[in-house]
């Protein structure tokens, strides 16, 4: 029995966001290289990290650098290729437009009908979650964790209160920092670490915040690259739901003894409800 290969792209022009390996080389599908292979020109992040990937599949394109602050230059630059040229769009590594850059590229091509496919792949989150054992009925991803500690604040604030399993990329000498935060404020949760993804020295560490820190300052880890870190649910959800008309007259004795600041770290100590919306709560409260 004779099994026919159907192409699956109904155009030849446009742009086909196309997934590529996040480590190991031959995690790469014959779709995503016949798609690279025939394509006239490949959007990538760095041209020199996307040739080693040409050159292991033999392909020779002209390769086009997209970041974010050039993103506008290289569509206007290319607006008459996109109508009827074969673009193929890359990333690093993984699959394309995942905190990577490539959304005003593609928000043009649709506002401009201009064909969009997708060469689905390799993608660091989904093995990150698997390899995390945490449950994945349902998940939160959060992105990249912020370079400066009020933004990393804010950003663990809302992890703490989310019902569900989040997952999210830090840079290697971000993470100690990022451990550190959450030492502070999830102490209680399981983390799951995971670097070198696919590659011979693919590593998963599991473990509460100060296990972690521990492990891998134990290690001596060669922290390199970036690392996808998975945090357990919150199991206390009902106590986050409640209701903070409740406490009304003991937030209005609170505000009469304390600045609005520790009424603010009170109650959510207390409630565990988040700082964000316990403090416009309070103000309100406050102004009335």
């Amino acid at each position: 029995m004779t099994i026919k290969r159907v192409s699956m792209d109904k155009t030849d022009s446009g742009i086909f966001i196309v997934a590529t390996p996040i480590g190991n080389l031959d995690d790469i599908s014959n779709r995503a290289i016949e798609t690279i292979k025939n394509s006239d020109y490949v959007i990538c992040e760095n041209p020199k990290h996307s040739l080693k990937l040409l050159n292991k599949l033999g392909i020779k394109k002209k390769l086009i650098p997209l970041h974010d602050y050039n993103e506008s230059n290289v569509i206007n630059r290319m607006s008459n290729q996109l109508l009827n040229k074969k673009i193929a769009l890359i990333s690093d590594a993984g699959s394309p437009l995942i905190s990577d850059p490539g959304f005003k590229l593609v928000q043009y091509c649709i506002e401009n009908n201009i064909n969009i496919s997708s060469i689905p792949g390799a993608c660091s989150i989904i093995p990150a979650l698997q390899l995390s054992g945490m449950a994945l009925n349902e998940f939160y991803f959060a992105g990249f964790f912020p370079k400066n500690k009020k933004g990393g604040l804010s950003f663990i604030d809302k992890i703490k209160s989310l019902n569900k399993t989040s997952v999210f990329f830090v840079s290697s000498h971000k993470l100690k920092d990022c451990l550190t935060l959450m030492e502070t404020e999830l102490s209680l949760r399981k983390i799951s670490i995971s670097k070198e993804l696919t590659k011979i020295n693919e590593n998963t560490y599991r473990g509460f915040s100060h296990e972690l820190l521990i492990k891998i300052q134990k290690k001596h880890e060669n922290l390199k690259g970036e690392f996808v870190v998975v945090v357990e649910a919150d199991k206390s959800t009902k106590i986050r739901t409640v209701d903070l008309e409740k406490y009304n007259n003991e937030i209005i004795k609170l505000l009469l003894k304390f600045s609005l600041t520790d009424v603010v770290e009170i109650v959510h100590k207390l409630t565990g409800i988040t700082k964000n919306k316990v403090y416009k709560w309070v103000l309100k409260q406050k102004k009335h």
